[in-house]
């Protein structure tokens, strides 16, 4: 598995450096949070470009993010010699809770990464540098991120690996054992962890979606995994009904009715 995780590697730091050259911008902007992903895409990009081409955000939420995550976040730049700035996010979140009226449901928890989106492009738009998205290939197969939040980058290096692989890969790199231990969480609210808000586990998710990719059903997944059926076309539910977070907005066709 070490020679697999060293050609993975190899190939997505010569991706990150090739999109990063052929883009013609200085670097890539990366939102640090103190978790594996983030921590995984870190690594690669100082790797891939030279620490001083990465500049990471650490954007916590006080009161609702870890101090933990912060010092991991801290931790990962520090091992890798990245640039780093530190930006609590409650300031920007107040005065959007404040005129709405609402700070606890999910259109308001969705605002937390939005905003991270807006500091992460303001940085890149204002060092001429590229946004490296930290997005893995299962939470992009069910849509488990904010649309225009944590989705909106440039270009996903770990978009291709389940969370399973990130976590093979991230031991290969050596991002810290806590780090890659740690549960994962968006952290959109106090306690919330991705895998009870989700209903599954992470190594269910990726037996499922690896069967998917496959081309078996419902009851073949749940067959040659033996990840309960209902479990299963949960999973097939969220691929299905989230499917709009990962194409490009429709376009109606009307060409054919204008005269040019």
């Amino acid at each position: 598995m070490k020679e697999g995780m060293n050609k993975v590697a190899e190939r997505i730091k010569d991706f990150i450096a090739d999109f990063v050259e052929s883009s013609g911008v200085d670097g890539v902007i990366v939102g640090v949070s103190g978790g594996v992903d983030s921590a995984t895409v870190a690594f690669l990009c100082a790797d891939a470009l030279g620490s001083d081409r990465v500049l990471a955000l650490i954007m916590p939420e006080k009161g609702v993010t870890p101090e933990k995550d912060v010092e991991d976040a801290i931790e990962v730049c520090k091992i890798k010699g990245i640039d780093y700035k530190l930006i609590e996010i409650n300031t920007f979140l107040e005065p959007f809770f404040s005129i709405l009226g609402d700070s606890e449901s999910i259109a308001a928890a969705n605002i937390k990464p939005r905003v991270r989106m807006i500091l992460n492009y303001y940085h890149a738009n204002k060092t001429n540098r590229l946004v490296a998205g930290t997005g893995n290939r299962s939470e992009l197969m069910v849509g488990y991120f904010t649309k225009y939040g944590d989705g909106g980058v440039d270009f996903l290096p770990i978009g291709d690996l389940y969370k399973t692989e990130v976590l093979e890969l991230a031991r290969y790199l050596g991002v810290p054992e806590e780090i890659v231990t740690k549960k994962p969480s968006a952290r959109l609210w106090t306690g919330q962890t991705d895998e009870d808000e989700m209903g599954i586990s992470y190594s269910e998710l990726d037996a499922v979606l690896k069967a998917l990719d496959k081309g078996m059903d419902a009851t073949q997944i749940s067959s040659s995994t033996g990840v309960e059926l209902e479990k299963v076309r949960k999973v097939l539910k969220m691929v299905e009904e989230s499917r709009h977070k990962r194409e490009m907005p429709p376009v109606a066709n009307v060409r054919d009715l204008i005269q040019n």
